[in-house]
């Protein structure tokens, strides 16, 4: 009777998956084996009296499963007092034969426990259509009735790849606060998100100042440099571990002002002048790619200076009575005016005497002692006389030695005719074909006169040893021996422990060997020489002279705040030899000059390896060794200490501008579809134009357009490249910007090497050759260049750079007089006539006005002979390009006819 209520239960339970008729057989089969299941149960299941009215109770039910990737999962249900216990999933009874049944006794009670097992795989799971999801429930029968379990939900565990939202790279400054997104991949069981910065787990909790929120995104609280970093978003479960992809964070730290310095003396001693106070932007130092300080780092302001009082002699007293001693005196004091201010003190006596009597004043006779007296001073005359006597002889005969190896005096003159040639007389030929008078010049050197620019007439090699042609053409000098190879001098150079650094590339190093007639460097094509004045070396010495240009990336020079290089760094030497006046270091500048907008400052590197400034530009002094002269394009350095140097400019204002030099390559040979043009966007001086040129021509590269001038501004602004106006029929760009752009500070420092873009084009078809754009180059919110391009990439045969690279046909190394326009003769009549002062003012002084170099009359007026100091000056800028005639009529025009300046025509210079 049981087991058919047993069957009529688990009917009426299963009354919604099965039919009437299957209802009907189960109960008719039910009736059947009515009895002998009741046997059977009671033989199998029996329970204790006690017991037997107490329903099921579940010891272990099923919980919630993940089935991950293939393998099955085990659900359990355990039960007390119960007879039977079945699963049912997804509303049907799992059949029996998958029941894995145990079965015990509980022994505290004596109950009976059952414990029934079922294993579900991922196809039975995949087979459900329709359901949201796979569960299972157990169902545990006793003699007073059933008992249901809670269900349990078997899911197919996974988790996708790809993350619904990953976080993305920010750029914040400090202490502001970021948040970084993450919305982890879809999956089963949902994904838990971690953090991780440079691959190293976050921890808010030992980090307060990170905080995952809820819905899994990151914030950090107040950014620290520290937390500059790659972030990544980890996602994972039981399945699987997904990346995000890395977010980079950059905290950056913007600029700020230093406070003021306090302000400079003023700039004149005298009247008005200037003073100027200085801020960096150090507070703080510009980190990670933060703003610089925005504003003027130096302040310039306007100040009057008390002028020095030089003291003056009021009139002379009268003259006092005659004294016991026959003199009489007279006396003035220092008070017409009183000097003030740091003015010079009063020159001379202030106090004067005479005898009163007409040397009629009684006479001693002279005693014993006096006599004695006499006798010793003139003893003592007679000894110094003799021994200046012995000195000036030793000295002649050292100096007769000395000049042993100084070319003959042919050497020290050099005529404007040569013979055979007669030039064309102007109309004041009178004035300047004045024969020169040799017997009264100040030089202790005669001879004849001789065409100096040509190499066959200029240094007759029977004159002397001292002066050899070399096969080039050039002259050096040296003391009766052999002139070295470049690689010997280079090497013997290098062996000496400052000069290691110059390097052994002989296209930018020029030397030669000099004396006391001076010389003249020049690396060609660069702009870039020496001079070394007649007399610039003392008399007796030999030097062997250097000239180098280095490549800028080679030499570590540290610039700050808004400082730029402006010109080529250059090493003269050998350093630390005697100098007795200036040579002058000529080389080209890139600054669009602006007094109001630079200051300019010459450095030298000392041998410890430091850079230091030893030069302002505008604020020399003439008894500093350094002095500069400031051309529009080009700079003239005095200097008595040879060494490295180079021009670094800080800009004072925003429209503080350099001159930046643009050039376009393309190969010269283009056999495939895809064709580049390259643009070089360089400091605008020569050495720079030649080293592009030389890269180009290694790389058969060929200039398309003419080159053009840029000023780019200290405006922090980049410099943007662009093409357009192209047949699209024809060419595609294959960039996919709209524009590149090089950083500003990439072309500010100056010590980037060529700078360049490159465009690459791509033509429909081998046959298209005609190629016609326009290219853009400009500075954002600044001035632009444009370049139009149309010609033909197959046929066009221009050259590299023939008419573009300043070409220099002059020797590299020039000794004695062939490295001057001015014949040494003349010069030192030219000097001897103006140096000294001249009331109406024609001396050395019109020189240099009618020549245009007053502004450095303070400077010439210094020097032992401002009138050699002009003439050096003139030859530095004039060398090439000199007009001795314009020189000759500037001589006439001041009236000075006697400096025998003679008429020559461009031939004969």
């Amino acid at each position: 009777m049981m087991m058919m209520m047993m069957v009529v239960v688990a009917v009426l339970h299963l009354g919604p998956f099965v039919s009437w008729r299957s209802g009907l057989v189960l109960l008719l089969l039910a009736l059947c084996t009515c009895s002998d299941a009741q046997h059977v149960a009671a033989a199998t299941n029996p329970l204790p009296a006690a017991f037997s009215d107490l329903l099921p109770h579940f010891l272990l039910e099923p919980e919630d499963v993940y089935i991950v990737k293939n393998k099955p999962v085990t659900l359990t249900c355990r039960s007390t007092p119960a007879t039977q216990i079945y699963f049912k999933c997804n509303g049907e009874w799992v059949h029996q034969d998958n029941h894995m049944i145990e079965r015990s006794l509980d022994p505290p009670t004596g109950l009976p426990v059952m414990q029934v097992k079922i294993d579900i795989s991922r196809q039975q799971v995949e087979k459900v259509f329709g359901l949201d999801d796979f569960w299972c429930q157990c169902v545990a029968w006793s003699t007073s009735g059933t008992q249901k379990s809670q269900k349990a939900y078997v899911r197919i565990a996974y988790l996708r790849k790809n993350f619904e939202q990953e976080p993305l790279g920010k750029e914040v400054s400090l202490d502001q606060e970021i948040l970084l997104h993450c919305h982890p991949p879809e999956g089963v069981p949902p994904a838990e998100v971690e953090w991780l910065r440079n691959s190293d787990l976050i921890d808010p909790v030992g980090d307060p100042n990170y905080y995952i929120t809820i819905d899994h995104n990151l914030i950090i609280k107040q950014a620290r440099l520290a937390d500059t970093g790659n972030y990544t978003c980890v996602a994972s479960n039981i399945v699987a571990r997904r990346k995000s992809s890395s977010a980079t964070v950059i905290v950056y730290v913007n600029g700020g002002w230093s406070t003021w310095t306090g302000w400079s003396a003023c700039s004149t001693t005298c009247g008005r002048g200037w003073q100027k106070r200085s801020r960096s932007c150090t507070n703080p130092t510009p980190l990670n790619g933060g703003a610089f300080c925005e504003g003027q780092n130096v302040q310039k302001s306007a100040c009057t200076s008390t002028c020095p009082v030089d003291g003056g002699w009021s009139a002379w007293s009268a003259w006092s009575a005659c004294g016991v001693d026959c003199n009489v005196w007279r006396s003035r004091e220092c008070t017409q005016p009183v000097p003030g201010n740091g003015g010079r003190e009063c020159q001379g006596l202030d106090l004067q005497s005479r005898n009163c009597t007409n040397e009629l004043c009684p006479q001693t006779a002279s005693g014993p002692e006096d006599v004695a007296l006499y006798v010793g001073i003139i003893s003592v005359a007679l000894c110094l006389t003799l021994l200046l006597i012995v000195v000036i002889l030793v000295y002649r005969r050292k100096k007769e030695g000395l000049d042993a190896d100084v070319a003959d005096s042919s050497i020290l003159t050099t005529g404007f005719q040569p013979v055979g040639v007669k030039p064309a007389k102007p109309e004041n030929s009178h004035l300047l074909t004045i024969q020169p008078d040799l017997t009264t010049t100040t030089s202790s050197y005669q001879g004849s006169l001789h065409p100096r620019h040509n190499a066959t007439g200029k240094f007759p090699t029977t004159n002397g040893p001292l002066l050899d042609p070399l096969p080039d053409g050039r002259h050096t000098l040296h003391n009766g021996k052999l002139t070295p190879d470049p690689t010997d001098f280079m090497t013997r150079l290098s062996t000496q422990s400052y000069f290691k650094t110059i390097p052994r590339d002989m296209a930018n190093t020029s030397y030669g060997t000099f004396n006391f007639l001076g010389g003249r460097l020049t690396i060609p094509s660069t702009g870039i020489s020496l001079l070394v004045p007649p007399e610039a070396i003392p008399r007796g010495k030999i030097y062997e002279v250097y000239l180098t240009v280095h490549k800028k990336e080679d030499i570590r020079l540290s610039l700050a705040g808004c400082q730029t290089l402006l010109s080529p760094i250059v090493s003269c030497g050998p350093p630390g030899v005697v100098l007795t006046k200036p040579v002058i270091l000529s080389m080209d500048h890139c600054a669009e000059a602006s007094p109001d907008s630079w200051v300019m400052k010459l450095k030298k590197q000392s041998y410890e390896g430091t850079w230091e400034d030893v030069l302002q530009v505008g604020e020399e002094l003439p008894s500093d060794p350094y002095y500069c002269q400031l051309e529009a394009e080009s700079c003239r350095i005095f200097t008595e200490q040879l060494g490295r140097f180079t021009l670094v400019g800080e800009s004072l204002s925003m429209a503080a501008a350099k001159r930046l030099k643009l050039l376009l390559f393309a190969p010269v040979c283009c056999t495939t579809l895809e064709y580049s043009i390259r643009v070089y966007c360089m400091d605008d001086t020569q050495d720079v134009l030649k080293e592009v040129m030389q890269v180009e021509r290694q790389l058969g590269g060929r200039l398309i357009d003419e080159p053009q001038v840029l000023l780019f501004k200290d405006s922090y602004h980049n410099l943007r490249l662009s093409i357009h106006d192209m047949p699209l029929a024809h060419w595609r760009s294959k960039l996919l910007a709209g524009y590149q752009e090089i950083p500003f500070y990439h072309i500010w420092s100056g010590s980037q090497r060529s700078l360049h873009c490159t465009f690459t084009l791509e033509r429909i078809s081998l046959s298209t050759c005609e190629l016609a754009c326009r290219l853009c180059v400009w500075q954002v919110e600044g001035e632009g260049q444009s370049f139009s391009i149309d010609f033909n990439i197959a046929k066009d045969s221009r050259p590299l750079d023939s008419e573009f690279l300043c070409s220099d046909s002059s020797a590299p190394a020039l000794a004695g007089p062939s490295a001057f326009q001015i014949p040494y003769l003349i010069r030192q009549k030219i000097c001897s006539s103006l140096d000294a002062p001249c009331p109406r003012g024609v001396d050395w002084r019109l020189l240099a006005q009618r020549l245009q170099l007053d502004r450095h009359l303070n400077f010439f007026a210094s020097k032992a002979s401002p009138t050699s100091a002009i003439l050096d000056l003139w030859e530095s800028q004039h060398f090439h390009r000199g007009n001795l005639n314009q020189l000759a009529g500037v001589m006439a025009e001041i009236g000075k006819q006697e400096a025998m300046i003679f008429l020559v025509t461009d031939g004969e210079c």
